[in-house]
């Protein structure tokens, strides 16, 4: 359908302006942009044949989607990492604008950036996804505490999520299992489908929030985190690394990591760190809120509509019998 629609518009048909549709842009450059890395939840993961296969037609797929999305007027993309790569497929980068998806956190904002000390606790919120990689983060956790000072505070790992089905239910409890066997459960708390105000609880308890998905295109859950407070450790990939987790002011605002031991060094980082610089760099981390908040969203949206609008008033000018009739008349 995606095709289609941009298909009629290299047709003239009177369509304008395109989302992005992330399974597109996701799906291709875990193939290509990947290497070798295999796609989550895919069933050519273990045939060379059907791989290649899949090779074959992303290679086509890719063409037309190219082709076809190099005839639109306006694409909108939610970040910088989505709109490089989709300036290189589509190759219209005068015509690709970044905006910001809209993040309401007014309401996680007012939440203390003091925490308690009595129990450090780390948070991680996402849905029991492959892609999300839980066991990444669990992994982390259970080195940090294996190089943790004797006399140290002994933190908390608390997993907040929602099951889609079977499948995510029996991943949830095979990270349970995983829990006992690195011998870390009694330091680990579940929490599924959680009600948000106890969402917002924990995020208020939190001196810093887990994210490990690669290549993830923005990243919300990282946005609440650092509106909540929560000193951010996501992955050093794509959204997190290229718009969210920056420096503010000459401030670190929070910390990128790509495998287990830069996870666990991370962590290990926060629990040494002094109360007064957890505190600045979380003061440092909130002022990057605005830059998601809802009313840049409006304001960004607006300039682009604007554009839209001057690209229709064009579009609609007939040429009837070799003159040129605006539609209005």
């Amino acid at each position: 359908m995606h095709l289609l629609i941009r298909l009629l518009e290299c047709l003239d048909a009177k369509l304008y302006a395109t989302p992005i549709t992330r399974q597109l842009v996701q799906t291709w450059f875990l193939v290509f942009g990947g290497g070798a890395r295999s796609l989550y939840n895919s069933f050519t993961c273990g045939s060379i044949w059907l791989s290649r296969c899949k090779v074959i037609y992303y290679t086509f797929f890719s063409w037309m989607y190219g082709f076809v999305g190099s005839c639109t007027n306006l694409a909108m993309v939610n970040s910088s990492w989505t709109q490089s790569h989709i300036e290189k497929m589509w190759k219209i980068p005068k015509l690709t604008k970044k905006v910001y998806p809209p993040c309401d956190t007014s309401g996680l904002q007012e939440l203390p950036l003091g925490r308690s000390n009595k129990i450090p606790t780390f948070l991680s919120v996402a849905q029991f996804r492959p892609e999300k990689a839980h066991t990444l983060q669990l992994e982390a956790f259970s080195i940090a505490l294996g190089k943790l000072e004797a006399d140290s505070p002994r933190p908390k790992l608390q997993f907040v999520g929602s099951c889609r089905n079977k499948e995510d239910e029996d991943r949830l409890q095979k990270l349970k299992d995983k829990a006992i066997e690195l011998r870390v459960e009694k330091d680990v708390e579940f929490y599924q489908n959680l009600m948000y105000k106890n969402l917002v609880r924990l995020l208020g308890g939190a001196i810093a929030g887990i994210h490990s998905m690669i290549d993830e295109h923005f990243g919300i859950s990282v946005v609440e985190y650092i509106a909540a407070g929560a000193i951010p450790i996501a992955r050093n990939s794509a959204g997190p690394r290229m718009d969210i987790v920056l420096e503010e002011d000459g401030h670190q605002t929070g910390f990128l990591a790509s495998d287990a031991n830069e996870y666990a060094d991370a962590i290990l980082q926060l629990l040494r760190m002094p109360e007064r610089e957890r505190l600045e760099m979380a003061e440092a981390a909130r002022k990057r809120v605005s830059r998601f908040s809802e009313q840049r969203f409006y304001e960004d949206f607006k300039i682009l509509q604007s554009y839209v609008f001057l690209s229709i008033e064009k579009r609609l000018i007939l040429k009837i019998g070799g003159k040129v009739k605006d539609w209005r008349e």
